[in-house]
């Protein structure tokens, strides 16, 4: 049967709910059963009515009011609107033997990612030996040449990377992309479980999950792992673009959870190749910093000329081993989504291991049979740019217009280089609470984790931002695109 509705004796709210068995639903099975270790939030859902979900819902809104959570919306209709983050109700749920074995695969990709900016920067081993190609490296745009020779401490340039994980209607999961120059959104991960501990805490009682709250201590723990040599009490800031900038919220937040200044590029200084931050009490030098914005704004004697974000004369800090930057510039060329692809060489280049986590098949448009291949079948594939982030400039070919088709056609013919192509792939769907149909309904979902990498030290989240499509059979999750979020549960043992 292809299609049909739960059979289930829950509560109004789940009385349309439908499946269909070309996607895999993470609550029900094929036949409409709960999987098990769901029991126990159906269970409780069932004693709720419509209205019950209408007030928690509101709840939750209110939870995410009172903590300032909101993000800004860019597009053409809505620039600079500023909106609560869509939250939903129902949680996701990872099984403990499930999530050691992404946690294995995770810290291993970017061990590997790290040792290829490693690499790209320095000996350019890889390229050399030909299992990357160099032209791809070197083309791209967030290739830095400023970073050629540095080698921070501990070799460490991806210290906080955001892997974007999707399961497929086989079970699998697969990574779908890697951010590795300034993944966001961690805080959402933890404001969602403050407003399920204050929403539905009845239920969060009943399972044993492990702790999202952790992150912060152990985001400055790797800071202050990576501090210059001889800095015992490292001074750490998190570099800001300013209250203007959409993830603005997530900056304060952090800084705050982690005891340390949030700062502007106004608030420091550079002398003599030491970067220092403005007080009351005078200068003050500065060991570590977080920066959350992106290289061009950096410096703009090496970088921007024009931007007035950044610090004069920070790189040449940083190359002189003074200051320590998470993540390093240059790390965008490893996140680059046609350098995605050989992720899984890069594993066995430098590791000597089988890769744990499957790459979705991916084609670049500048290879003339891949190229060949995305025009004949645009229809059947996601397109995307290789450089862009938040859901920008994707076409989902079975959801165009033969006319949408041909334009973007178009557009990568003037840029192939620009433009990566992989297969629709089966998100999983989850129950999602839908405002105005006062009910669940199914809808895809993905997940982004974080990594942290610092001298000596490997680091996963338990939990991660499950981000959904909001819209109806959508498969672009991000918020800036209408997608919302979920608490998400790793089960402790």
């Amino acid at each position: 049967m292809s299609a049909g509705t739960v059979h289930s004796n829950f509560t109004e709210v789940f009385s349309n709910y439908e499946f269909n068995s070309q996607f895999l639903d993470e609550v029900f099975n094929d036949k409409g059963n709960v999987n098990g270790h769901y029991r126990k939030v159906l269970d409780h859902f069932a004693q709720m009515s419509a209205q019950d979900f209408r007030e928690l819902n509101d709840h939750a809104k209110l939870s995410f009011f009172n903590q300032g959570v909101t993000f800004a919306v860019y597009s053409d209709k809505a620039k600079g609107v500023e909106r609560i983050f869509p939250y939903d109700l129902f949680p996701r749920i990872i099984p403990t033997d499930e999530w050691a074995r992404l946690e294995e695969g995770l810290i291993q990709r970017n061990l590997a990612i790290n040792h290829f900016i490693h690499d790209i920067y320095n000996k350019k081993q890889i390229l050399r030996d030909g299992r990357v190609p160099a032209e791809l490296i070197f083309s791209s745009k967030n290739y830095t040449k400023a970073m050629l020779g540095i080698k921070p401490v501990g070799r460490i340039y991806n210290h906080i990377s955001g892997t974007d994980l999707i399961k497929h209607s086989d079970g699998q999961y697969y990574v779908l992309e890697d951010n590795v120059r300034v993944p966001s959104g961690i805080s959402y991960v933890l404001a969602n479980r403050e407003a399920m501990k204050r929403t539905l805490f009845s239920l969060f009682r009943k399972f044993k999950v492990r702790t999202v709250q952790d992150y912060s201590q152990q985001l400055l723990a790797t800071m202050q792992s990576v501090a210059p040599e001889g800095a015992e009490t490292p001074t750490c800031v998190l570099l800001t673009p300013g209250l203007y900038n959409s993830a603005y919220f997530e900056h304060a937040f952090l800084a705050m959870d982690m005891g340390i200044h949030l700062v502007e590029g106004r608030d420091l200084f550079v002398d003599k190749n030491f970067l220092f931050m403005k007080t009351i009490y005078g200068p003050r030098r500065v060991d570590v910093v977080y920066r959350r914005l992106d290289d061009d704004f950096l410096d703009p004697l090496m970088f921007n000329p024009d931007s007035v974000l950044g610090v004069a004369g920070l790189m040449a800090a940083y190359r002189e081993g003074n200051v320590t930057l998470l993540n390093a510039p240059g790390t965008g060329a490893a996140d680059d989504k046609a350098v995605y692809s050989y992720v899984p060489d890069m594993i066995k280049y430098y590791l000597n291991e089988e890769p744990i986590l499957n790459n979705v098949h991916t084609y670049r448009c500048e290879i003339d049979s891949d190229y060949k291949y995305v025009m004949e079948h645009m229809a059947e594939l996601v397109i995307k740019p290789v450089d862009e982030s938040g859901g920008y400039g994707i076409l989902v070919g079975s959801k165009a217009t033969q006319e949408q088709i041909s334009s973007f056609k178009d557009v990568i013919r003037q840029n192939r280089r620009k433009y990566i192509a992989q297969p629709i792939m089966a998100l999983t769907r989850h129950p999602t609470f839908i405002e105005n149909e006062n009910q669940f309904e199914p809808r895809h979902i993905d997940l982004r984790t974080y990594t942290l990498l610092g001298k000596d030290k490997q680091f996963v989240l338990k939990g991660g931002l499950s981000r959904v499509a909001l819209t109806k059979g959508s498969l672009i999750v991000n918020s800036s695109q209408g997608g919302g979020s979920k608490d998400t549960w790793v089960l402790a043992e």
